[in-house]
């Protein structure tokens, strides 16, 4: 049993315990009630709420929890653009709804949840030791939630909109987020004959592992030497690419193409629609199959046991752009949606990958002097 208001000395507002409750009625007369933890707050919300009643842009609705709106949103949310959701994707939003948000949420009024609330949350997100990547995933649906909320009417502003979260657990830079071609070559030594070629055309292509084991023999042009990708292997299914950049033609190297056109001529799978890369009974290989029976032992062997399928695609980029290729060649192959944050995420030059300054010295200035006779400049 609640306990009962006492009045203020301010119209509409009383103290239930240690807060205070403000009590109006909407146009069509109906009461209802807001919640504030101090009697100078309650008085601000008071005035606040009255001069949008008078405007006509407050929407009275029925009071519910956050666990309550959670389980009706996730059954019928379906994106905030024209594009909808994937299933996946909605999927993923289910999952973090009720293992992390409702937990935490749950029995919170909607309308009561505050910005502070949004980044405690986060902070129980680092506290469990998850990536800055990790959290950011675990908000997302949280703030597509509030945000149709908003809309629906429930609530008057998203309490997530303009938040900014600290990276606690933000992952500092790798030191060596890319092989150098000696460290590329002991790993392709250490790799078992079964995954070679899989191992090999990822690190001469760039693809994610889950592009990877999805492409089909009709993928891939083996006169034109090129790979065209259309769909992954993401968590037990095949989708689409991560973003409509993900869908792209890569280049192959002679060589390659030659590789490929041996396997499918001694491939028991060879129609357009097998898998390039697959087991004996013809279904595609599962990339953590790969990961931990194949590759992560012949990177330890190689003294590398750092690397995963994501460093090929580091090192991918890096040598791409020692062979001179332009950010913008780059991000086309990579899948990226900008060469801004190819740049960015995937270009780690090795220090032996810089250029000598040598040719600096080959360069008079402007008087014609040579570098040597010139006088240093002068900082002021």
């Amino acid at each position: 049993m609640s306990r009962p208001l006492t009045a203020t000395k301010t119209p509409g507002v009383y103290r239930r315990g240690n807060r205070y409750v403000v009590v109006l009625r909407d146009r069509t007369g109906r009461q209802f009630k807001r919640s504030a933890g101090t009697l100078a707050e309650a008085r601000v919300l008071k005035s606040t709420l009255s001069a949008d009643l008078a405007r006509g842009e407050l929407q009275v609705t029925e009071r519910m929890t956050f666990e309550r709106y959670a389980r009706e949103w996730v059954e019928t949310y379906a994106g905030r653009t024209s594009r909808g959701i994937r299933p996946q994707t909605l999927a993923d939003y289910r999952r973090a709804i009720e293992r992390r948000a409702i937990p935490y949420f749950g029995r919170m009024q909607l309308a009561d949840i505050s910005a502070r609330d949004i980044k405690r949350f986060a902070q129980e997100l680092a506290a469990a030791d998850l990536s800055a990547n990790t959290i950011r995933l675990q908000l997302a649906p949280v703030k597509a939630l509030l945000a149709t909320a908003v809309e629906d009417g429930v609530i008057r502003s998203s309490p997530a909109a303009g938040v900014r979260l600290a990276n606690a657990n933000a992952r500092g830079p790798v030191e060596r987020s890319a092989l150098t071609d000696l460290e590329l070559t002991r790993l392709l030594a250490e790799i078992d004959a079964e995954h070679f070629l899989l191992v090999l055309l990822l690190s001469q292509t760039g693809l994610r592992i889950g592009e990877a084991v999805a492409l089909q023999w009709q993928d891939v042009d083996l006169l034109a030497c090129r790979i065209h990708v259309r769909r992954r292997y993401y968590k037990g299914g095949v989708d689409a690419p991560k973003s409509r950049f993900g869908i792209r033609s890569i280049p192959l190297s002679r060589a390659m193409s030659e590789r490929l056109a041996s396997l499918r001529e001694g491939s028991d799978f060879a129609a357009p629609t097998d898998h390039l890369f697959c087991t004996k009974l013809g279904t595609p290989h599962l990339p953590r199959n790969i990961l931990m029976r194949s590759f992560k032992p012949a990177a330890v062997r190689a003294g590398i046991p750092h690397a995963g399928f994501h460093t090929l695609r580091h090192t991918y980029a890096s040598r791409l752009f020692r062979l001179g290729w332009n950010a913008k060649q780059v991000q086309m192959v990579l899948g990226h949606h900008s060469p801004a944050f190819t740049l960015a995420t995937y270009v780690h030059l090795m220090p032996d990958d810089l250029p000598s300054l040598d040719l600096l010295e080959q360069l008079p200035d402007a008087r014609g002097l040579s570098p040597a006779a010139a006088r240093p400049l002068q900082v002021t």
